[in-house]
């Protein structure tokens, strides 16, 4: 998984969270007749956030933050606030957790609970898949990937990847594209990719792994050369793949990928779903228990 944010930040965020959440006196805002303020009107301020964040990494020049998001999570009374964290090794997306009171909050991932906890992700999921496939059509499982051309942990965890598909049978495979923001060349990368795929699915994963491959050489400067000459070594013709990558219609593919992945919670790469359910650590998940998670969902009523 890309993680460019510092374990000792990491530590510094939690340990922190709760006294500087507590500082923050709650939003006395009401609806009009009501003696009780709203879930939305309790919703942490930016400014509130801002000031929280001040606290934490103020003492730090080197890092920086922006608030991204506040909103009403989905587990019911919390709100959601998305920031980005900087510092001089990248930066990574965070996410905090904060209770209506506005003095407690957590900091990781909410996970879904109940009989069929990966149901509402496969099913978003099947909506809205559109990349290039691999194995069966008609499979029981379905492994969705949410990948960046750019991102290391992606090229590391693809042999695995490849071997599960090779071995499982009853799974197949759907690719989509994933850049991340803090990769200068990604998303060109998925351009092409998407490109590639919409004329031959063969040739889609002949392109992609020489993209992998070839991560360590590419530029934003020369990305359209490399990328042009891999897609005619895979098989199609790069000058049309070139116009097609740099056209709008592409570039709406390549957004209403990130926008299903974002629905997914997706924030990382690689990602995988296998029937829904979110393996987010791909590298560092071994392969036996991979397999196992194919084998199991595949069984009936699972």
């Amino acid at each position: 998984m890309h993680r460019l944010l510092s374990c000792s930040l990491i530590v510094l965020l939690l340990a922190s969270l709760l006294a500087a959440q507590q500082k923050a006196p709650p939003d006395k805002t009401q609806k009009a007749g009501s003696t009780e303020p709203t879930f939305s009107a309790r919703l942490p301020t930016e400014e509130t956030v801002n000031a929280f964040m001040q606290q934490m990494f103020g003492h730090d020049p080197s890092v920086s933050w922006k608030v991204l998001e506040i909103k009403p999570a989905e587990a019911e009374g919390l709100a959601e606030i998305t920031v980005t964290v900087s510092n001089p090794q990248g930066k990574q997306n965070q996410k905090l957790y904060v209770t209506a009171d506005g003095r407690h909050a957590v900091v990781g991932e909410i996970i879904p609970f109940g009989a069929h906890p990966f149901d509402a992700d496969r099913e978003t999921l099947q909506k809205g898949i559109t990349g290039p496939t691999l194995g069966p059509a008609d499979a029981p499982v379905t492994v969705v990937e949410f990948s960046d051309l750019q991102c290391p942990y992606c090229k590391q965890a693809q042999p695995t990847i490849d071997k599960l598909l090779s071995e499982e049978k009853s799974a197949r495979l759907v690719f989509q594209n994933f850049p991340l923001p803090s990769h200068n060349w990604a998303n060109k990368g998925a351009d092409y990719a998407d490109c590639v795929g919409k004329t031959s699915n063969e040739a889609f994963w002949k392109f992609i792994h020489s993209a992998y491959d070839a991560q360590a050489d590419i530029t934003p400067e020369n990305a359209d050369q490399k990328l042009t000459a891999m897609a005619d070594q895979a098989g199609v013709k790069g000058s049309e793949i070139a116009k097609c990558a740099a056209s709008a219609e592409t570039a709406g593919r390549v957004q209403h990928s990130i926008a299903l992945g974002a629905s997914a919670d997706v924030t990382s790469t690689p990602t995988l779903f296998i029937n829904g359910r979110k393996i987010s650590n791909v590298s560092g998940v071994p392969y036996e228990l991979l397999k196992s998670l194919v084998e199991f969902a595949a069984k009936p009523g699972k």
